[in-house]
């Protein structure tokens, strides 16, 4: 059995059901293992990233390994590509697994599987994952949609912080008739109302509808000629989050300009809290995407002299 350390905190992305069910699992984990209820703590990558990291022994699930967690006693569960080696955390690490999977693989080793779970892990792996080919893929996106509808801590509380609820609950009719009714009507609107922010980044309007189902849609039918597509989503405390997809990889490399990070294809980023507005966000996106050069001047070309060889 994979030896792991009594955590004082398990911190979690909060934007997606992977965060969810990585919570949860890792919950019941430190519960069986040490006999404690460890608090749960979920964050934007935007919050993440200012987060101090006070704890001695903490576990982590779906967020990017970087420097900052590589502390000892800490354990980290991942799937987003890093260039970052552990040196002093553990760092428990693959591409092609959820990070809901990685955690449920160390729940599987406790002796705490079961066939609901196995269902709850398989459709995790395939929303977040987004195998398009997997006879569940609707239904999967339908579970994700939970989150992205309800948001993390309302859902949590819906199914009172018991995994278990979620298979089949009733808010997943809800989530057929949205995907039903109101993908084939988002996807028209959006459609005809796609922006460019930069050559390589088009602005999605969206109205209603699976935003990830719409924008992966119009890239497949190359909707725009930008490679990256960028939606926008405003939380109720007036946070804005920038939600980037792309077939090509690219979506990785622009969050990161924005301060975010993900998946090659699929990425985010929340922009800072002085933008408020979605057309303040607008503003905000084409700056930041399409930086002034420096115009040239007298010291500029002597600079120049004396560093070109």
């Amino acid at each position: 059995m994979t030896e792991l350390p009594q955590p004082e905190v398990i911190c979690v992305h909060e934007s997606d059901l992977d965060g969810l069910v990585s919570g949860l699992l890792l919950q019941r984990l430190a519960r069986h293992r040490f006999g404690v209820e460890v608090p749960l703590e979920s964050y934007h990558n935007h919050h993440w990233r200012q987060r101090a990291m006070r704890e001695k022994c903490a576990w982590v699930a779906d967020f990017t390994f970087d420097a900052r967690l590589d502390r000892p006693q800490w354990v980290i569960l991942d799937h987003h590509p890093t260039e970052t080696r552990p040196m002093r955390a553990r760092l428990i690490h693959d591409l092609t697994k959820s990070a809901g999977r990685l955690c449920y693989d160390l729940c599987l080793e406790a002796g705490l599987g079961s066939p609901t779970l196995d269902r709850i892990v398989h459709l995790n792996d395939v929303a977040d994952l987004f195998l398009l080919d997997d006879p569940d893929f609707a239904l999967a996106c339908d579970y994700a949609n939970l989150v992205k509808t309800y948001q993390f801590w309302n859902l949590h509380a819906v199914i009172r912080g018991e995994l278990e609820r979620l298979l089949g609950h009733a808010l997943l009719e809800v989530m057929a008739v949205k995907r039903r009714v109101e993908d084939p009507l988002g996807f028209e609107w959006s459609r005809d109302n796609i922006r460019p922010l930069s050559p390589e980044v088009g602005y999605v309007s969206t109205v209603v509808g699976n935003v990830n189902l719409i924008v992966h849609r119009l890239l497949e039918e190359r909707a725009a000629p930008q490679p990256v597509l960028l939606t926008l989503f405003r939380k109720g405390n007036g946070t804005i989050i920038a939600s980037l997809r792309s077939h090509g990889g690219e979506a990785l490399k622009v969050a990161g300009r924005l301060q975010g990070g993900g998946h090659p294809n699929a990425a985010g980023a929340t922009l800072p809290r002085s933008v408020q507005r979605i057309d303040d966000a607008l503003v905000y996106l084409r700056q930041a995407l399409n930086p002034t050069p420096v115009p040239e001047g007298p010291l500029n070309t002597l600079d120049r002299l004396f560093t070109e060889p």
